[in-house]
């Protein structure tokens, strides 16, 4: 027995919404029925990542369907919101447009700003001052801990920058970076706290990039992405010279791998 709805040419955001409460009803999808706020968490990360990757693309047709998926675990999230009357997409909306308009005061108010540097510090503020935050500390912890670590790393030391804990120049940032090495390398051969540097080391890094104005995560995909891609045509080189790659020496395949690098630059 199918449920009532109403089939159209173009649908809307209530009837998406409609969609979502059919589903979760019990005349509607199982698996649906099923969820919770928990147990469909990962899918807004990996559907966030699927926008970007359409960004990346310059795709505009694959852009807006990964949107519209984005859209559907908003969408989903709420539902299990009112079901447990806790909040509703109204409310979702509600407090999305009075943070928008309390935030943007030289738009809704009577506020000037300059520039959009100046914006930048305005919305922090306005930000600090809505969640009740004083301290650099408050808002440092404020930070996800959920985030990807480099992003994370960077947002930490921009709000220590802010209260004035930063290098003079990149110089120092690329002395530490020196220093964490050396305390990495002296762990290894210690076999002790060696999580802790590497993580240090990770850190100063970040901090490196920070200064050379340079995404840290941006960076290592793009470092990850060459990476991939040499490899391929080292493994297509090893396999044309008839080169198995598990027996060769490191020595070997460093020779292979220069011999790529060399035809890449």
């Amino acid at each position: 027995m199918s449920v009532e709805f109403n089939f159209k040419e173009k649908y809307t955001i209530d009837d998406l919404l409609r969609i979502m409460e059919i589903l979760r009803s019990d005349e509607g999808c199982p698996w649906d029925r099923e969820q919770d706020h928990k147990s469909i968490k990962s899918s807004l990360i990996e559907e966030t990542y699927e926008v970007i990757e359409a960004i990346n693309k310059d795709d505009s047709v694959l852009m807006c369907e990964e949107l519209g998926d984005v859209l559907l675990q908003v969408v989903f999230h709420s539902q299990l919101a009112k079901e447990e009357k806790a909040f509703s997409f109204e409310d979702v909306c509600d407090g999305v447009c009075k943070k928008m308009i309390e935030r943007h005061p030289h738009v809704f108010g009577n506020v000037e700003v300059k520039d959009s540097s100046e914006v930048l510090v305005n919305w922090e503020e306005i930000k600090s001052r809505s969640k009740n935050r004083k301290s650099v500390s408050e808002k440092m912890l404020s930070i996800p801990r959920e985030l990807p670590a480099l992003m994370r790393s960077a947002k930490i030391q921009d709000k220590a920058r802010k209260a004035g804990f930063d290098w003079d120049s990149a110089d120092g940032a690329f002395q530490k970076v020196r220093e964490e090495a050396d305390e990495l390398e002296k762990a290894v051969r210690e076999n002790s706290n060696i999580e802790e540097e590497l993580g240090d080391l990770l850190f100063s890094v970040v901090n490196v990039s920070r200064f050379l104005g340079v995404d840290a995560e941006e960076a290592l995909t793009k470092s990850a992405d060459k990476f991939t891609d040499r490899f391929i045509l080292v493994e297509k080189l090893a396999a044309e010279r008839g080169i198995d790659m598990q027996s060769s020496s490191i020595d070997e395949l460093d020779k292979l791998w220069d011999e790529v690098k060399k035809q890449s630059n």
